[in-house]
């Protein structure tokens, strides 16, 4: 018997973590059963592999599968993604991969690819691509929605992902993401200039009371999940900044949304207000500039720089970079010809 159930969702909704109190009356029972009749639609064999991954707490201790729950004992699990919702369609989508071993692959995600199935697109996303890639695996053969992801970025955000390819790897590379010791470095160009060359923002992030689509960042608990973002100048452009982004925490939309609640919204975001001319002159040759760059991006202008992670299975500290998408780096050189010649962009 319970007294305390606290089923919670963390790095995008792609695991779950539950936390159980067992009160005096508990009888003894080995774990794997008991998780089984508490977590709805979890086998038996994905609690095991939990518990072989070390992703079964008992009093804050990894305990194996054959564990006697007791009386007052404090349970957390963290489960590599919920339950099938839906048949996934293998894709032949093409795949920019930067690595990959029996464990784990890497990929350099382009932009337009939706990373799982979800309302309104149901096919040509990642994970339709992952099931034809990878069909020969057991994992990418059970119809689960997300099959390897961990984390996620969103359908126009470029840059690196992992994805495991087993069972094992993806309870362990899972846990990593939730305990939040992976390392992820994202770069943005953002709207306005910034007096400080760093900063940090932070609030409660949820979903916006009037637009569900969008996210919004409120002031408390009860209203969103807590995110931290760090930011770094890299490069001014008096009307635009780059900015690299360094994440404590895993929230949807968590760095377009930060830097919509600081009044600098992501360049070209046109869910957060950034695909209208925020900064700079009443010029019509730099109207028609921005406008160009529009075009020329057509997305917000953020991509996932890089990502470090430990091997789940040798222990190796991996860490992979990438170059900006080629349609980020064509604004950022029009913005630096920009700069270098302003006088140019007068009537």
């Amino acid at each position: 018997m319970t007294i305390n159930e606290e089923p919670d969702t963390e790095e995008q909704d792609l695991f779950e973590h539950h936390r159980l109190v067992m009160t005096k009356g508990q009888q003894l029972l080995r774990i794997d059963k008991f998780l089984m009749t508490r977590i709805e639609n979890a086998t038996r064999t994905k609690i095991q592999q939990a518990a072989e991954a070390g992703n079964i707490l008992v009093n804050d201790k990894p305990v194996k599968s054959n564990y006697k729950v007791k009386p007052f004992d404090v349970i957390s699990i963290v489960m590599a993604h919920p339950p099938r919702v839906t048949e996934i369609q293998p894709e032949n989508i093409p795949l920019v991969v930067v690595y990959e071993d029996d464990q784990l692959v890497v990929i350099n995600k382009q932009a337009g690819l939706v990373v799982h199935p979800g309302f309104g697109n149901y096919s040509g996303t990642l994970v339709n691509a992952l099931m034809h890639h990878f069909q020969d695996l057991p994992l990418f053969n059970e119809n689960s929605p997300r099959p390897g992801l961990v984390h996620r970025l969103d359908k126009d955000t470029t840059g690196i992902m992992v994805v495991a390819k087993n069972e094992i790897a993806l309870a362990k590379l899972a846990k990593q993401f939730f305990d939040r010791t992976t390392k992820r470095s994202y770069i943005a160009l953002v709207w306005g200039d910034f007096a400080e060359d760093s900063g940090r923002i932070e609030g409660f992030i949820g979903r916006n009371i009037r637009d569900r689509k969008q996210m919004d960042v409120f002031d408390s608990e009860e209203q969103g999940k807590y995110a931290v973002t760090h930011y770094k100048v890299l490069e001014r452009f008096g009307y635009v900044t780059l900015v690299e982004c360094k994440l404590e925490t895993g929230r949807t939309h968590q760095i377009r949304v930060h830097f919509k609640h600081i009044g600098h919204p992501l360049f070209c975001d046109e869910l957060y207000g950034g695909k209208k001319i925020l900064k700079g002159t009443t010029f019509s040759k730099y109207k028609q500039f921005i406008e160009n760059n529009f075009e020329l991006l057509n997305r917000q202008a953020l991509h996932a720089k890089s990502l470090g992670f430990v091997h789940p299975v040798s222990g190796e500290s991996m860490f992979f970079d990438s170059e900006l998408a080629p349609d980020m780096l064509k604004v950022l050189e029009k913005w630096r010809t920009y700069s270098n010649f302003k006088d140019t962009f007068t009537d």
